[in-house]
């Protein structure tokens, strides 16, 4: 249990540097306002969902993820 919780603080460090890196890099391109909140916004949501899985992941229940168009029979 211990060596699961040091692995998520592990991951939880990295993935907020990441996320301060996208942000950092984002303020140093000269993009329009609008734009620059919108993926300021998108950075952050990607990165809560991210940890929410990771900590789902932890309790077993990890959510099933499918991409693609189900088909209904053969």
């Amino acid at each position: 249990m211990i060596g699961a919780l040091i692995t998520l603080v592990i991951y939880i460090i990295i993935i907020g540097l990441i996320m301060w890196l996208l942000t950092w890099a984002l303020d140093q391109v000269p993009i329009p306002e609008p734009f620059k909140s919108v993926a300021r916004i998108m950075i952050i949501v990607v990165g809560v969902l991210i940890v929410c899985f990771l900590l789902l992941g932890m309790l077993g229940e990890t959510p099933r993820v499918k991409i693609g168009w189900a088909h209904a029979g053969g």
